[in-house]
């Protein structure tokens, strides 16, 4: 991903030679997935996070190359706009405390690049979309000079045409027109990466897709964008506006979409996800490797299996299959769907119920999926990132058939049990599982959230506030907060 690409690396000639290659890679990867012991190895914990450099007046300040120049960390990565930076958290062992791990990792590693941006009027903040963002912060000059991101604005372009509207709605509807990707630079989120053998796949990739409208209901912290109060999670609508690369028409024939919960219930294991990928989706940056992954595997060995892994990165579900070449070959599930934020502990606290559930409805997933068509699960799970946690979300009775209509808040209290139980039976320790879920139940009784905190705070300012003065104000309490790592259900009014 990070080599550079130029205009004429995206001609029609390497365009078909990258499809093939595509197809290629495809059989190499059905042959390795049926090698005997593939994938085996422990089951392991990462993520991706996403973060705002902003200033004392929570403003974006535009200064991520610098920052990553001065501090010198290879986890340290660019992001799209030039005032979001990701770090890459080193992957722990998901037996004992790996939440408790990658919290550690997170709040040193904010520490880090806040004290890095230091210089700048900066520090670093985790949130979905930060509220103070103004229409001068997106266009050409906000994007991070880079030739991939370039080369992806000009194919998205050229696959929707050069000018495409944004339409969300809520209780102040926002519509925009733009001719580049800086948009969807407003999100941050939290990407987590759960090793899965390749034999759970099916099953467990079900799980967590059933799993992620109940955990996104509860972890929601988007609601604003452009100063504007719109879906508790707007990251979902506005990732699929700015990114997705169907017109019109296409978007009418319910062609699948660049960025979309998933097109049905997993049935065989990984591969159909990545045959999809390639089918479904024209690519948009054409490298192409050395490598014939082929003869590789023929040979015994591992593939990088590169442009199947680029192509895969230019296609955006909001739970996606991940291959890697690392230790022997394996799978991942990457969830991408929880926004950055409010704190480390809350985020784990997300992951830890999102990663518990599913594995505590695996056994199960074959009756659930059965109960509960597909589209439904697609109607929940846009339903909860806009209501959140009033969202009333669909769900299979446990007997006698069909489906209860359930509060999300109601629905994820009764099924914390069940991620208590998922988490235990992959070897989380009882005191981790205890600390984390206990932070969500409290969040659950609370009926609280980022994005709800921060909505309640923006309407009691409101009275004796004008409208600016007030976000401004919130987002400083946010901030204030989330630097202490204090659970957001036990954040205070402000003053």
């Amino acid at each position: 991903m990070g080599q550079e690409i130029t205009r004429t690396a995206c001609s029609d000639r390497l365009l078909r030679r990258f499809q093939r290659r595509l197809h290629e890679q495809l059989e190499a990867l059905a042959l390795l997935l049926a090698r005997p012991g593939f994938g085996a190895g422990a089951a392991s914990f990462g993520a991706e996070l996403e973060l705002y450099m902003v200033n004392a007046q929570g403003r974006p300040v535009a200064r991520n190359c610098e920052v990553a120049r001065r501090l010198g960390d290879s986890r340290l990565t660019l992001e799209l706009n030039r005032y979001n930076l990701e770090y890459n958290l080193q992957p722990v062992a998901i037996r004992s405390t790996p939440f408790s791990a990658m919290e550690v990792q997170m709040v040193d590693a904010m520490a880090r690049i806040s004290q890095a941006s230091a210089d700048y009027g900066a520090r670093v903040l985790p949130i979905g979309i930060l509220p103070t963002l103004k229409r001068r912060d997106f266009g050409p000059r906000n994007m991070t000079v880079s030739r991939r991101y370039q080369c992806l604005t000009e194919r998205l372009q050229a696959l929707r045409g050069m000018l495409f509207q944004i339409h969300i709605d809520g209780l102040e509807p926002v519509r925009l027109r733009s001719r580049d990707l800086t948009l969807e630079g407003a999100n941050t989120s939290l990407q987590l990466h759960y090793r899965v053998a390749p034999e759970r796949f099916a099953d467990l990739f079900n799980a967590v897709q059933l799993a992620t409208p109940v955990a996104l209901a509860i972890a929601s912290n988007s609601p604003f964008m452009l100063g504007q109060r719109l879906w508790r999670e707007t990251r979902i609508p506005l990732f699929k506006h700015a990114v997705d690369g169907c017109t019109r028409d296409q978007r009418q024939a319910h062609l699948p979409s660049r960025v979309d919960f998933g097109n049905g219930w997993v049935r065989e294991g990984a591969w159909e996800l990545f045959a999809e990928s390639v089918y479904l989706h024209p690519p948009l940056l054409p490298i192409c490797s050395e490598e014939d992954a082929l003869d590789s595997v023929r040979r015994g060995d591992c593939p990088q299996l590169f442009e199947l892994q680029l192509h895969q990165g230019t296609i955006w579900p909001w739970n996606r299959a991940i291959y890697d070449a690392h230790d022997g070959g394996h799978l991942r599930i990457e969830m991408r769907a929880l926004p950055a934020g409010p704190t480390a502990c809350d985020m784990m606290a997300n992951a830890a119920f999102l990663i518990g559930l599913a594995e505590g409805l695996a056994p199960q997933i074959r009756r659930l999926t059965a109960a509960l068509p597909y589209r439904s699960l697609v109607y929940d799970f846009y339903r909860a990132a806009q209501q959140g946690g009033v969202a009333r979300l669909l769900w299979p009775r446990s007997q006698g058939g069909g489906l209860d209509e359930r509060g999300a808040v109601e629905l994820a209290t009764s099924l914390l049990p069940c991620a208590a139980e998922g988490l235990a039976r992959i070897g989380i320790a009882e005191a981790e599982r205890k600390h984390y879920l206990a932070l969500l139940d409290e969040r659950l009784q609370a009926r609280t959230s980022g994005a709800q905190w921060q909505l309640r705070q923006f309407e009691r300012l409101l009275k004796t506030q004008l409208r600016h003065q007030a976000l401004t104000t919130m987002v400083q309490g946010y901030m204030r907060h989330s630097a202490d790592n204090l659970a957001v259900a036990r954040w205070p009014d402000l003053g």
